[in-house]
Parts: structure tokens; C-alpha cells; sequence
């Protein structure tokens, strides 16, 4: 596929401030381009995503930051997977770390709970919607059953707490280091620590085990005055308050306050580090030094303005940009810094190493999903950080020997199927990001292709057996997976097809022709799966045979030939190569006619354990869900653009709102969003690894993108609105495009895309 896009947004509206953007073409003289911009944080509502199954959190967070401190409202359940719920009305505490919209539930390490009056039993709040209000940089609540109000802020790696208690209240705090998400799902705490450093501090450790096998948190807490110890509760025993130090699966303790001054809030900070308690102490004396909460609050806000100002748009429809800049805030949460200031990290061998000058070290890749929108978007919005990423995970192969999956804190977990990790790398060596290690993205791509189980055999994370499973021993001997032998057989099939087309690529840019050639063929092996007699990808058992009986409405979850989806959704997984899945089928007139069907079709889905995933269906596409999201676009390849126009503008406008439930499916940290981000621009990259974008049905009548190399990429929508959703005429830099395609290297070169729409289809 050679569809080549460029991508540009500007964001106007209120306070405008000119821009100098300097043309770096040396020939040409430097030319002045003025952006006008705008406060894009009023257009930031944290709470959407927390409704339906969006998973996402509403407490304040730096990009990328280190700590999420945010409510948690539920504690067990797929809809507890970040802690919250919108529909919740009690908060167990507040606790300092989080995923964002993540499908599987870990983290809340550091809970506190300021409440009030005598301790019975250990204290839950209530709270009435009206009184919670969340906003980039602080969250407040003012709790119902207890005289107290709260706010929350952050820095980098430093959560803020602002308690102010009611007059004449009895003053207290639950200090919960036992607190823990998702123990019905058989998530535990290791032998943990509290020590009280005197009556201002608080140390310790969190060790827990759950989705992170071994998730360690060393924490330094101060508080801005002296704190009685009512209670100290290990094992559900109480113990001695005169003890200092505590050791225990599940320890927390009761606190109360005597000396604050009427209407002085009791101020609490609380650092965190994967290394050691000297880093956490380290990373609150460097970020937080002070108790100025205020302070704190704008220095967030002001850090995620210049962020949102990546991308700036043009439109009168409030709601719109509330979607659109959430979405753009919720796209900068994952990946998460995951190192001391001093540079210090826990790397994924669970050693501790030191970043070089320049470097940091992340965590939190949710791959199998990011690779599809989110990294490819970042590819334009943020190259250092691109680079730092596709660096980092190329640094994870050589401590953990082979490319993570979905690395959470310092542990692999082998989640979902194949090796994405080689996606992101393909794609940004495919958009020339400067700075990374060609040779060394090739070996650790290799490693992942190859089958080694030696390589894994003596881990002592048994998630890590996840990353050598046995069906990459079928692709290297040149079979098909079987059925029979291994679940998940079709979506491992097409997947790796895809993720072996990666390789070939990268293979290309190292000049490794044999190599190229090798895993181009590879690429090849999604046909073994094609039933020409159904027009579906399917199951064949070890003999060559197809799995039967056969229903491609049928999901189990991931304990069939489907992971999260069913054959209708799957079939369409060959990104790298549109025109080879056409032809599997008689005509190209057969191809469309199946697409059509999969969007017509009844949207029931059969089995009695059927994914969840499957959400925002139409027909049997399914929005809330990965393996759709490039599938609207294949209508373009095909000559048929209108469709995906019309797909694009219904996914837009009927899958997104500005309201809690406004995300259709798990946010999965950040895809679902630059889905949306990318497609209300105008356009998406159907295979990451081609640097082709397709156009479809922009939003904005502009949009502009400020780009690392003072350039200014412009997209401008000529006789925009609700009804004319077909494009009419595109030109790129005055010229008339000749496919609704162009390239990453022309997003670069600060061009303008001119979409020009009309209310009929042109066919």
C-alpha cells in the first residue's frame, strides 16, 4: 500500500498568541507563521472515559507522569480496572498510582482517606455527583458521611493532598499501604513496610504481585503537621503504635491531628520510587520542596497547555473540541516515566540501573493496542519522545532479552498475542525519527521471530513463558498454527504475518537483503488461514483440516481461535497487504460485497463466554475493540472512499461524545483516543511501518501542527459541516493529489493539505 498523508492541526479560539516558527530550508529565507491559540485546558474534561467500560481515571496527572493520584470507587470487576467508575458513589481513599483505560486492573499503591469522628471500622466515604469536580492538575470532592473536602494535585513523581476538615470535626486519616485492586482476581500484597520516621514522616514499602509479578513502590510521606498514631492495623491485627517499624502482607494505620488552626487544611505530600525510599525521599526534595498547593496546580496545567498545544483546531462546536483536547490529554498519559529523578530505575531484569544523560526509562507500553493509532500519531506530534520510546524498548531486549509485550513497571507480563513491540520500531525507523539504533532494532526484532525457549526457561517471572510461546515454533518451521494444539491459532496467524511484513522492513533499512526476504515471505502466511469457500479467516487443526462446526459471530473470549473478537473481525487483519487480501477472493466485487456484509450484518454475538471487548458494534464491526480500527479505510484501497467517509464521520460523531460514556470501549491507554484524534483531522495510517496516511472525513475546518523542526503542517476544510461529509478535491501544497493518500515526509516538510467536501458522494 503507497498511501502517503500529511497531518496538520490548529486549534483556534479566544486569546490568540503569535508564534514565530522558523522555516528551516536553508535556501529560503526565514519565514514568521503565526498560530493563533487558545486556553485548550477549558476543553479538558477528565471524567469522560470514566463511564461505560472507558476505564480511564479523573484524578490529576503530569504527561507521562510517574504518579496518577486519583479516587479509587471500586475495587473489583473489569470496570475497576483504574480504580474508578463514574457511576460510583464511594471512595474508598485516594491512591497514587493508575492505568488508564486498561482492559486488566493493577496498581493503587498509597491509599489514603481523610475522614472524621470515632474509628469503628475501617472508613468508606460517600459523596453526591455535584460535589466532585476534576479539572487538568487537581481533583476536589467534599465527602457526605464525613466533615471533609479534598483536593489533589501532582508533579512528575509527587502526589499533593489538600484536606480541610470541617470546625470542631475530630481530625483522622487512613494511611492504607495494604490497599489493593482486583483481589478477587487473585491480586495479593508481598511482605510490605510502614515506618514512622517521626510525627511529620512516613516511609515504607508496597510489594505486591498481581497483573506486575513483582510491582515494588517505596514511598516518602510528609505532612505539614504533626499526625497522632491512633492505630496501627498488620494482618488484621492491631499492633503496638510504639513499635516505628511494621512488616506485613497488609498493613495500615489510623491517624488524627490536633494542632491545626481553625480553616488551616492539613497539607500531606507523597513521593514514590521503584528504586528505593532514599529515591522517593530524593524525588520529593528535587520536584516539591515546598507546600504550595496553588503553585503546584498551575505548574500541572501550565505543563499540559504546552503539551495540548501540539495540535491546534479550528471549530465553533464546544463539544467537539471537549472530545477532541480530551482525547488529546488522555493520548499523553501512557507511556509513564519510570525513574528516579537522579536517573535511577528498576529495569525490567529487576536490577537497578542508571539512564545515561538524555535518557529515561518508561513503562506502561500497552503495545498490541497502541501500535495501531496512538504511537503512529506521536511519530508526528513528538518525535524526541518517539525515539526515547522505540530506544527504550530496544534497552528492554538487551536487560530482559527479548522485547516486551505489555511491560508494566519492572516486569514483563506477556498480555495479548505477538510480538508489537516491532511495529512501533518498524514505524519510526520508517519516518526517519533520528537517533535510533537500526542494527539493534533489527536484532530485537529477530529475537521475538525467533523460536528459543531456552532464552526464557530459567525466568523466575513465569509471565515472561508468555514471550516464546509454542506457535512461533510452527511459524519457523514454515506450518500453519494448528487449532488443535494452540488457542488463539488465527489471531497469532494474522497478526505475526503483519509483525513479520515489521521486520522485513526494518530488515530493508539495515540493508539486510536475506533477511528482507525472509520475513517478506513470512508476511505471506495470513493466506494459510483464508476458507475461500466462506470468505473467512479460519481455524485449521494440525492435518490441514478446518475447525468445525464453524460460526464467525462466535467469541470466547481468548479461549478460541479469536482473541477478543470472531472471524468477522479478524478476517480483515492484513494491514501490509490490501491488494493480496482482495485478491483471495474471486473479484474485487466479492471482497466489497463481503465488507459491506460485515457492516449490514446482525451485530449479535454468539457464545456464552464472548468477549466483552466487543463494543460499539455496527453490523459486526466493532469500534470499542482493536482489530477494527484500520478496517473502515480498506474501502479507499479498493476505490470505494465514499464508505469509509461515511464510516469515518458515523464512528466520530455516534462512538465519541464529551460525556463520561464517551469512549465506546476500553481507552486501552491512549488508542482509542488517537483513533479519534487522527480521524477528526482527517486521516489514519492503515499499516504502521508504510508511512502512508488515507484521507477520510476531517472535523475541523483547520488544523494546524506546530512540528519539532519549526515547521507547520496545515490542514484546511473547505465548505465544512455535519452534512458534506464526502471529500470532493484534495490538494497538497496547491497540487492536486491524485490519490486520497500522502506521506509522513510530506507532514514534515510543513505542508498544507487542502480538503475541499460536498454532501455527495463522489463514486
Amino acid at each position: 500500500m503507497k498511501y502517503k498523508f500529511l497531518f496538520s492541526i490548529q486549534f483556534l479560539l479566544a486569546s490568540s498568541i503569535s508564534v514565530l516558527l522558523l522555516n528551516s530550508c536553508k535556501e529560503k529565507e526565514e519565514a514568521v507563521i503565526t498560530t493563533e491559540k487558545i486556553n485548550a485546558l477549558q476543553y479538558v474534561d477528565p471524567f469522560i472515559g470514566t463511564g461505560f467500560h472507558g476505564h480511564t481515571f479523573p484524578g490529576p496527572v503530569m504527561p507521562h507522569g510517574m504518579v496518577q493520584l486519583s479516587p479509587d470507587t471500586k475495587l473489583n470487576g473489569w470496570d475497576a480496572s483504574s480504580g474508578y467508575h463514574y457511576n460510583d458513589s464511594t471512595i474508598y481513599g485516594f491512591s497514587h498510582t493508575h492505568l488508564s483505560g486498561t482492559g486488566i486492573g493493577d496498581m493503587g499503591d498509597i491509599l489514603l482517606l481523610p475522614f472524621t469522628g470515632e474509628i469503628e471500622e475501617k472508613p468508606i466515604a460517600t459523596f453526591n455527583k455535584e460535589d466532585e469536580l476534576a479539572e487538568v492538575g487537581k481533583y476536589s470532592v467534599k465527602f457526605k458521611n464525613y466533615d471533609v473536602s479534598a483536593d489533589l494535585s501532582v508533579t512528575e513523581r509527587v502526589g499533593i493532598h489538600r484536606y480541610s476538615y470541617d470546625k470542631g470535626s475530630k481530625q483522622r486519616l487512613l494511611f492504607d499501604i495494604g490497599h489493593i485492586l482486583q483481589r478477587t482476581w487473585g491480586h495479593s500484597n508481598r511482605l510490605n513496610e510502614l515506618e514512622f520516621v517521626n510525627d511529620h514522616t512516613i516511609r515504607g514499602l508496597k510489594n505486591s504481585e498481581g497483573w506486575a509479578y513483582d510491582h515494588q513502590v517505596y514511598f516518602y510521606a510528609e505532612f505539614s503537621t504533626p499526625f497522632n498514631i491512633d492505630a496501627v492495623v498488620v494482618d488484621s491485627l492491631e499492633s503496638d503504635i510504639n513499635q516505628k517499624i511494621y512488616n506485613g502482607k497488609n498493613i495500615f494505620s489510623y491517624l488524627s491531628f490536633t494542632n491545626l488552626e481553625e480553616d488551616e487544611p492539613l497539607l500531606i505530600k507523597v513521593s514514590i520510587s521503584s528504586v528505593d525510599q532514599e529515591g522517593a525521599k530524593k524525588n520529593m526534595t528535587t520536584e516539591l520542596p515546598h507546600w504550595n498547593f496553588e503553585e503546584v496546580k498551575e505548574k500541572v496545567a501550565t505543563t499540559w497547555q504546552k503539551e495540548l498545544e501540539r495540535v491546534l483546531v479550528t471549530s465553533k462546536d464546544k463539544k467537539t473540541l471537549t472530545t477532541f483536547y480530551t482525547a488529546l490529554y488522555h493520548s499523553m498519559i501512557a507511556p509513564m516515566v519510570y525513574q528516579d529523578v537522579d536517573g535511577r530505575y528498576r529495569g525490567i531484569d529487576k536490577k537497578i540501573h542508571q539512564s545515561e544523560v538524555g535518557q529515561t526509562n518508561y513503562t506502561v507500553y500497552s503495545l498490541w493496542d497502541t501500535f495501531r493509532a496512538l504511537h503512529p500519531l506521536m511519530t508526528i506530534l513528538d518525535e524526541p519522545r518517539t525515539k526515547d520510546w522505540a530506544n527504550n524498548l530496544i534497552l528492554k531486549h538487551e536487560q530482559g532479552g527479548i522485547l516486551p509485550m505489555w511491560p508494566l513497571a519492572s516486569n514483563y507480563t506477556g498480555t495479548m498475542v505477538g510480538y508489537p513491540a516491532v511495529a512501533n520500531l518498524a514505524d519510526a525507523l520508517s519516518k526517519n525519527i533520528v537517533g535510533i539504533d537500526k542494527q539493534k532494532a533489527l536484532q530485537s526484532a529477530l529475537t521475538s521471530a525467533s523460536y528459543n525457549p531456552q532464552l526464557i526457561s530459567s525466568s523466575e517471572e513465569p509471565r515472561k513463558q508468555r514471550l516464546m510461546p509454542l506457535y512461533n515454533k510452527y511459524i519457523n518451521e514454515g506450518r500453519h498454527i494448528p487449532s488443535d494444539k494452540i488457542e488463539k491459532s488465527v489471531s497469532f496467524g494474522l497478526e505475526n504475518s503483519y509483525y513479520d511484513w515489521c521486520i522485513s522492513k526494518i530488515a530493508e533499512l539495515n540493508n539486510s537483503d536475506s533477511i528482507a526476504e525472509k520475513f517478506s515471505k513470512r508476511a505471506q502466511n495470513y493466506k494459510r488461514y483464508f476458507d475461500k469457500e466462506t470468505g473467512f479467516m479460519r481455524g485449521k487443526n494440525e492435518d490441514g483440516s478446518w475447525v468445525s462446526p464453524f460460526n464467525p459471530k462466535f467469541s470466547d473470549h481468548e479461549n478460541a481461535d479469536y482473541v477478543e473478537g470472531n472471524a468477522w473481525q479478524w478476517s480483515w487483519f492484513v494491514p501490509h497487504d490490501i491488494d493480496g487480501l482482495a485478491k483471495l477472493y474471486e473479484n474485487k466485487k466479492m471482497f466489497t460485497s463481503k465488507l459491506d456484509t460485515l457492516f449490514t450484518t446482525s451485530s449479535v454475538i454468539e457464545g456464552e463466554n464472548a468477549s466483552g471487548d466487543i463494543t460499539g458494534l455496527i453490523g459486526q464491526y466493532a469500534h470499542g475493540n482493536e482489530p477494527s480500527h484500520h478496517i473502515i479505510y480498506l474501502y479507499t484501497h479498493v476505490g470505494q472512499p465514499w464508505k469509509t467517509q461515511e464510516l469515518a464521520d458515523k464512528i466520530l460523531t455516534e462512538f465519541y461524545s464529551n460525556e463520561p460514556d464517551g469512549i465506546i470501549g476500553n481507552e486501552d491507554c491512549g488508542q482509542m483516543s488517537a483513533w479519534y484524534i487522527l480521524n477528526a483531522m482527517g486521516f489514519y495510517q492503515i499499516a504502521p511501518g508504510d508511512p502512508t496516511y488515507t484521507i477520510a472525513r476531517p472535523l475541523f475546518d483547520k488544523v494546524e501542527i506546530p512540528l519539532t523542526n519549526n515547521k507547520v503542517f496545515t490542514i484546511l476544510t473547505k465548505n465544512n459541516s455535519a452534512k458534506n461529509k464526502y471529500v470532493q478535491h484534495v490538494t497538497l501544497n496547491d497540487m492536486e493529489l491524485p490519490h486520497l493518500t500522502f506521506n509522513h515526509e510530506d507532514i514534515k516538510a510543513g505542508s498544507t493539505l487542502v480538503i475541499t467536501m460536498g454532501d455527495t458522494p463522489l463514486k
